[in-house]
C-alpha cells in the first residue's frame, strides 16, 4: 500500500479528534518552518476522512496551491539548500536532516559539495529561490541530474515545480508519522 491510499490511517493520531492546538502542534512542520499551511488546513476543515494519509495530504496541499504567491514563496524559501550549508553545519531540521542522508547526501566528498555548493548559488541567482526536490528514494547522482536538468526551465516552470515538490516531501512526512 502506498501513502496515497486513501484507506491508509496514521498510526499514533487521530486528525478529526484534535482541537486546533493539537493539530497544528502535531502538523506545523509538515510544511518547513510553515506551520500556516496546517493552521488553514485546520480552518478548512477537518473530518473523520481527514484521518487518512491521503485526505489530509491532498487538503494541506491545496491550502498551500491556493495560497498567495507571496506566502507560496516564503515557504519555498524556508527549505534549505541541499547540500548545503545549513547542511554541513547541522543546522535542518530533523526531517530535512533524515531526507537529504537517506539520499547519501551527508557523505558528499569535499568534491561534490563544492559541485551542489556551485549548483545551489546558479540555480539561486537564475530564480531568486532554493532548488527544491524531493530526495527520498533518489541519490547524490540523481539530484546532480535533476539540477542540471531544470536550470533550464524559466521561473514559472520552477515555481510550480517547486510547489509540487515540496507537496511530495508533505506526503512523505505524513506517511512517516
Amino acid at each position: 500500500m502506498s501513502p496515497n491510499d486513501k484507506t491508509i490511517k496514521f498510526q499514533h493520531c487521530t486528525p478529526s479528534q484534535m482541537t486546533h492546538e493539537e493539530f497544528v502542534d502535531t502538523f506545523a512542520d509538515i510544511y518547513e518552518h510553515s506551520a500556516w499551511v496546517a493552521e488553514q488546513a485546520f480552518e478548512n476543515g477537518i473530518t473523520a476522512e481527514h484521518d487518512s494519509i491521503a485526505l489530509l495530504h491532498q487538503l494541506m496541499a491545496n491550502t498551500l496551491l491556493n495560497a498567495d504567491k507571496a506566502s507560496q514563496l516564503a515557504l519555498i524559501n524556508a527549505h534549505p539548500d541541499l547540500a548545503g550549508k545549513a547542511a554541513v553545519a547541522g543546522k535542518l531540521t530533523a526531517a530535512s536532516a533524515s531526507e537529504q542522508s537517506g539520499a547519501g547526501i551527508s557523505e558528499c566528498s569535499d568534491e561534490e559539495f563544492a559541485h551542489f555548493t556551485s549548483l545551489n548559488d546558479a540555480y539561486k541567482a537564475k530564480f531568486r529561490f532554493p532548488f527544491i526536490m524531493a530526495v527520498k528514494g533518489s541519490n547524490r547522482q540523481q539530484i546532480l541530474a535533476a539540477f542540471k536538468e531544470r536550470i533550464h526551465n524559466n521561473e514559472q516552470q520552477e515555481f510550480a515545480r517547486a510547489l509540487q515538490e515540496i507537496n511530495k516531501i508533505a506526503l512523505f512526512r505524513l506517511a512517516a508519522m
